[in-house]
């Protein structure tokens, strides 16, 4: 029976996501501009939502020992300031310094692959002429592109201008969400019918527990898999072992796809260093993945999603497809939720 139920689930997902991707191939050229227009109204709320969900145990904690939860939540943006400007104040510094460095040797990276390819052309193994041109036309792109990402990391002024007003709002968001989550989360329920309350608060009880399972989860994962990369870079003095170690640490986020992405920058750049470096890097991220697939990941996660690893390949490549880099982080929590509602529905058919 149980084993019919996760069956069933499974297959309510993937039709579900299967339908939604269809519906989107169709409709995706006359509804993009909604799409726009509700993510950039939407992101400070989710993004508001995943801090509330991290700090809410904190406050739950500090309220239950007769601190009013206002308080509590002032008493937390205090400390998380105080650590934040230390932390700031000691590797802000390093970041900007490693990041002018490396934007400076970029033309010499990309200098040093034209190099490369012009000595294996040199030899027998020839490449065909148009793969040829085509390697070199993208890496002359790469450079002007990798140039201006980390120019404008450092000189994008007018951009950060505009994402101001989120940083402004999403604490007062998060203020409100954490004071307030109670009476929302009673408010919700009102609009339900009072027969079917206690189904809800229960439903509602699960996706609670698996988006917080899943996002603090997730960011402790991100955070020791990061720190072990910096490590790992410093021992084997890796340039630039900061920055590297942070792209690491967020593109770690995406489930699957995230590390092979973070590894690629590290290793392009110990490529114009020597093979040993090279070779060096190669076994730091292994032995970081490998840390984390079998040891970080699994202890810290467990199975609390209980998503078959198919099924997380898939939403990444539906999310990837419909909402970029935002689609792939938030690709496996939306399917952890639908998880959760297709779970309750099937259970309520079988019983009735």
């Amino acid at each position: 029976m149980e084993q019919r139920l996760r069956l069933l689930m499974f297959a309510g997902v993937f039709a579900l996501l299967s339908g939604t991707a269809v519906l989107l191939v169709h409709l995706w050229p006359h509804v993009a501009w909604v799409w726009l227009l509700v993510k950039a109204v939407i992101t400070p709320f989710i993004i508001s939502l995943i801090i509330a969900y991290l700090l809410n145990p904190i406050v739950n904690l500090l309220h239950e020992r007769n601190v009013p939860r206002g308080m509590a939540v002032i008493i937390i943006y205090f400390t998380f300031i105080l650590m934040l400007v230390v932390f700031l104040m000691n590797l802000i510094p390093a970041f900007i310094q490693q990041s002018r460095e490396l934007t400076e040797h970029i033309p010499e990276l990309i200098q040093t692959y034209q190099l490369w390819l012009t000595e294996f052309h040199s030899h027998k193994y020839q490449l065909p002429e148009g793969v040829r041109i085509g390697i070199e036309q993208s890496l002359q792109n790469s450079e002007k592109r990798t140039a201006d990402f980390f120019a404008g990391i450092l000189d994008g002024a007018g951009g950060l201008i505009q994402k101001t007003i989120h940083l402004f709002v999403i604490p007062f968001l998060v203020f409100y969400m954490l004071k307030d989550m109670l009476m929302l989360q009673r408010g919700i329920l009102l609009l339900v019918p009072r027969a079917r309350r206690k189904v809800f608060s229960k439903l509602f009880h699960e996706i609670d527990v698996a988006l917080g399972n899943y996002i603090s989860g997730q960011l402790i994962i991100c955070s020791i898999v990061g720190l072990l990369a910096y490590i790992g870079y410093w021992l084997i003095k890796m340039p630039y072992a900061l920055i590297l170690a942070l792209i690491i640490t967020i593109t770690n986020i995406i489930p699957y796809i995230g590390p092979i992405i973070g590894a690629a920058p590290s290793i392009l750049v110990a490529l114009t260093i020597s093979w040993e470096m090279t070779v060096l890097v190669v076994i730091v991220n292994l032995a970081v993945q490998i840390l984390e697939g079998n040891l970080i990941s699994p202890l810290i996660m467990g199975k609390r999603l209980h998503l078959h690893p198919l099924l997380i390949i898939f939403a990444l490549l539906l999310g990837g497809e419909v909402g970029g880099l935002i689609g792939l982080i938030f690709a496996v929590p939306i399917v952890a939720i639908l998880r959760v509602i297709i779970h309750h529905v099937i259970i309520h058919l079988v019983k009735h």
